[in-house]
Order: C-alpha cells, then structure tokens, then sequence
C-alpha cells in the first residue's frame, strides 16, 4: 500500500511517517515537500521514505506527482498552521490552505475521470472552524455551528467544506477531521505548550530571566498527544466510511494557565514568575475548545492512551535537549508503542 503524507516535513506529518514506519511496515510512506522545506523532523528516516518535490499551488506538480505514484490514501496535512499568522497574511494562509486544498482534491477527480483513480483521501481540518461557542455547547459536536474567528479558521472551513463538496459532487472518498489541540515533541516553538516548554529550558540553561512570557491563560482546552493523534488518523482511513467527518481530541482538560502550572512543576528552576506580554493577546481569541469525541470513538474504537503529563515532560526534554543540556540524552526519534506508554528510539 502507498501512502502520500502532504506536509511530511512538520509535525504531525512526520510523527505521523515515524508511525507508519514502525506499526505499518508494509506500507511505502511518500511524502509531499517543497523543495526548500527543512528535513530536520525526518532526518533519522530520510533512507526510508520517498519525497517527492512540489508545491499545493501549484497543479502541475500535483498531476505529475499523483500520476507516477498514484498513492491508495492520502493524508492532507499540508497548511498555514499559526492562527496569529494568519491576521498578518491572510491572503498567503487562504492560497496555502483553500487554493492548494482545491488544487489537490481537482487534480484527484481529474485523474478519477480519466483513469479511474480513486484514493481514501484525509481532510484534516480543526476545531477552530467552531469559533467561540456558547457555554451551553460544550463537548463540541461536529453538529456545532462555524463562527470562524480568525483567517485561519476562514480558511480550514472552506477546506472542510472542499472536502465534502469533493465526495458530494465527484464521489471522491474525503474523510474530514476536525482535531482538537494536539503537541508533543517537535511541536513548532509559536505554539503555546512549546513555546512555554522552550522558554522553560531557556530558563533552566540561564539564557533568559526566570520569567515565562504568556498571553491569554483563562483559554479552556482539551490536550491530546500528536502520537495518539496519528494512531486515530491511520484508524480513519482504514475504518470510516468516505463522505464523513469526525472531531478528535484528547480526554484531558484545563485552562492554558493550568497547563502552564504543570509545566512549571516539571523545572529545574524554582520560583519561576508569570508574566502578561500584550503582543501575545489576539484580536479575538477562541476560548472553549473542549470535543465530544463520541462519533469517532464509536467509529473506530479509538481512545488516547498518553498522559498529558507524559505529553508535556517529553516536549520540555525536546526544548532541554535543543538547548544542549547534558544530562538528559534525547531520542533522535520518538516513537510509540500504542498503549504502553513507553518511548523508545527509532
């Protein structure tokens, strides 16, 4: 079976590649890169997966690409991910997120069309899509309305909305997500629980003041690790029927502020303070995000078995280990035996 990863080179896409390579042995994992894009997430496992050069807006690369591969499910992971990002260029995140996703799902159904070519394809769109919801909504269904509250989440609406159009209009088999937050190591440093996690390891290495910068801590979420995430998407593709969409988060939940705490614990430093930076406060901020898994769980069996305490001591050895503390020896790369809890190196 062959597997197309768009976005192989970020985070989830590369857990997801360690994942495949470790459980799915006989599946050959390709992964779609600009040619430009660091490799450093795959470098452990470059000998064993076969990128291939291109770009989502462009439909050319995708036709070649598609044409001579001709992958049996394709997991979209490819996107402008950063929702502050997003307000500065959200031109860039739109062409990225709704033009690429067009230009992929076109150039399927163009070789649906004339060579019968008929992949599983992943949608993975995201919780934001459900903005702000009211008190009263809470777990999210997938039932609940869209109040878009940023570029970003303009854009994975109408990415969701392709998607089912796709299958709607063309009978292309799209599956869509909408993942709830998700880390773990190799998480990019802008997002919340890194960013805390590497200013941590700053703190420990005495490269900045025993300070944690933060924005908006009253923020409710649900955590998941990106190892549970990756098991759940594989679970999608292989036992949900096309045309649906699922929400997937992970079990544990608190306020930023409250993960933030635990990740204090976890320090080397004692009396590490807190502190507001308004540059870190957005526009209009999303402040329950809390999933009803219920759908998905039903569908597949699926449950996160990390705990979020696990989740967080690994993404602080991430930042330790990006710093050069010598005395904690990090994996090269973290895989996950389902179930067990236990790291080992690839």
């Amino acid at each position: 079976m062959k597997v197309l990863i768009t976005g192989i080179t970020g985070f989830v896409g590369s857990h997801l590649a360690d994942y495949l390579l470790v459980h799915h042995t006989q599946t050959q994992v390709l992964g779609l890169a600009r040619w430009r894009a660091p490799a450093d997430h795959l470098r452990n496992i470059l000998d064993r997966i076969t990128l291939c050069h291109g770009d989502l807006t462009d439909y050319a690369s995708l036709k070649k690409i598609l044409s001579d591969h001709r992958p049996d499910i394709i997991f979209h992971l490819a996107a402008q991910s950063y929702v502050d990002y997003s307000y500065l260029a959200p031109a860039a995140t739109l062409e990225t997120n709704v033009i690429g996703t067009c230009n992929l799902l076109e150039t399927i159904k163009d070789l649906k069309l004339s060579s019968g070519y008929d992949p599983v394809i992943h949608i993975c769109s995201s919780s934001e899509v459900y903005g702000q919801v009211k008190e009263n909504e809470i777990p999210i269904t997938e039932n609940n309305p869209f109040r878009p509250a940023s570029p970003y989440a303009v854009s994975k609406v109408a990415e969701d909305m392709l998607g089912f159009q796709y299958w709607l209009s063309w009978n292309l088999r799209t599956i869509r997500t909408r993942m709830f937050t998700h880390t773990g190591p190799r998480r990019g440093q802008v997002f919340v629980t890194s960013n805390f996690s590497k200013q941590i390891a700053a703190i420990e290495m005495g490269l900045q003041p025993p300070v944690v910068k933060v924005g908006n801590l009253n923020s409710l979420r649900t955590f998941l690790d990106v190892r549970d995430a990756v098991q759940a998407y594989w679970l999608l593709v292989t036992k949900c029927p096309a045309g649906e969409v699922y929400n997937i988060g992970g079990t544990e939940t608190m306020t930023v502020g409250e993960m933030l705490d635990k990740l204090i614990k976890l320090a080397k430093v004692k009396n590490i303070k807190v502190e507001v930076d308004p540059k870190r406060l957005r526009p209009s901020d999303v402040t329950r995000q809390v999933p009803s898994n219920e759908k998905f769980f039903k569908a597949t069996g699926w449950r996160p078995t990390i705990k979020f305490d696990d989740t967080l001591e690994a993404l602080l050895n991430y930042w330790r280990h990006y710093y050069d503390v010598k005395s904690y020896k990090m994996p090269d790369v973290m895989t996950i035996e389902m179930g067990q809890n236990k790291f080992a190196p690839g």
